[in-house]
C-alpha cells in the first residue's frame, strides 16, 4: 500500500480518497496497485456495500505521473497495476460513488465511465488528452464513451483533447448532478448512506442487470485490445516527444514522424 491512496470505511462504506496533492494526485503505478487492492478486498468483503472514490484537495486527479511512465511500467501489460486497477472497477459488483472535486484528466475521466454514479464540484474540469501525449484512449473508453455521448461527440472530446466544464460534462451523461465543493464531500456521503441501507442482494443484482455478462465480456476485451495499442504507443517517439514537452513546457514538435 501506499501514503498516496487513503482507504477507511465507516458504516459499510469503504471510502478511498487519492492523497497526492503536492501533484496534483497523478497517479503512479504504486498508487494503482493500492487501488486495486482497496476494491478488491471491498469486493470481499461481507462488510463493504458502497465504495466511494474522490480526491484529496483541489483536484480530482490529473491522470498518469508522466515522469513515472517515462521511466518505464512493467513489460507486459496484463500483468502491471493498472490493469489490476482496470479489472477490478469494471468488475465490482458493488455499487461505486465518485466525487470529482477539481480537475479530472484522461483516466480521471475514462474510470468515470465505470462508476455507477458520479457527482462532481462546480470548478470540475475534464480533459481526454490521450491523443496529444502520443497515445490510445483505455478504461474501455473508445466503447464506452461513444455510448454515453454518441460518436461524434466522443470523437470530439478525443481527437482535439481540449477542457470541458461540469455543465458540458453533465450535459453529456458523464455526471450526476454538481455541486459547491464545500458540499460535495457531504453529498456523497449521504447517496453512499442511502445505498449502503438498502437490501444489498437486490442492489447488486440490479447493478448486475443494469451491465451483465455481455457488458463485462465487450469491455473486457476492448481493454485489452486497447491495452496493446497504449503500450506500443507508450514506447513511440510521438509519445515520447508528447510527454518531453509537456515536462519541459514547451510545444511539442511531430514534424519529422509519420
Amino acid at each position: 500500500m501506499t501514503d498516496h491512496v487513503l482507504v477507511s470505511e465507516a458504516a459499510r462504506v469503504l471510502r478511498i480518497q487519492l492523497n497526492r496533492p503536492e501533484k496534483k494526485n497523478a497517479l503512479t503505478q504504486a498508487m494503482y496497485a493500492s487501488l486495486a487492492a482497496a476494491i478488491e478486498a471491498a469486493e470481499a468483503s461481507p462488510a463493504i456495500r458502497v465504495i466511494t472514490l474522490t480526491g484529496v484537495g483541489d483536484v480530482f486527479t490529473s491522470g498518469n505521473d508522466l515522469k513515472d511512465f517515462l521511466n518505464g511500467r512493467s513489460p507486459e501489460m496484463a500483468d502491471n497495476a493498472v490493469t489490476a486497477f482496470l479489472s477490478a472497477l469494471a468488475n465490482t459488483r458493488k455499487p461505486i460513488i465518485a466525487g470529482v472535486n477539481g480537475l479530472a484528466v484522461g483516466i480521471g475521466v475514462t474510470l468515470l465511465l465505470h462508476c455507477d454514479l458520479v457527482y462532481a464540484s462546480e470548478d470540475a474540469i475534464f480533459q481526454l488528452p490521450f491523443v496529444n501525449l502520443g497515445l490510445v484512449p483505455e478504461a474501455a473508453s473508445s466503447l464506452l464513451l461513444p455510448r454515453r455521448v454518441g460518436q461524434h461527440r466522443a470523437a470530439e472530446l478525443l481527437f482535439f483533447g481540449n477542457r470541458f466544464d461540469v455543465h458540458t460534462a453533465r450535459e453529456l451523461g458523464l455526471v450526476n448532478s454538481v455541486h459547491p465543493r464545500g458540499l460535495l464531500d457531504g453529498v456523497v456521503a449521504e447517496h453512499a448512506g442511502a445505498l449502503a441501507a438498502k437490501p444489498p442482494q437486490a442492489l447488486r443484482l440490479t447493478k448486475e442487470l443494469l451491465k451483465g455478462e455481455q457488458y463485462r465480456l465487450q469491455v473486457a476485451a476492448r481493454m485489452k485490445e486497447e491495452g496493446l495499442h497504449f503500450e506500443r504507443q507508450l514506447g513511440s517517439p510521438e509519445a515520447r516527444e508528447a510527454m518531453s514537452a509537456v515536462l519541459e513546457k514547451r510545444a511539442p514538435d511531430f514534424s519529422g514522424l509519420s
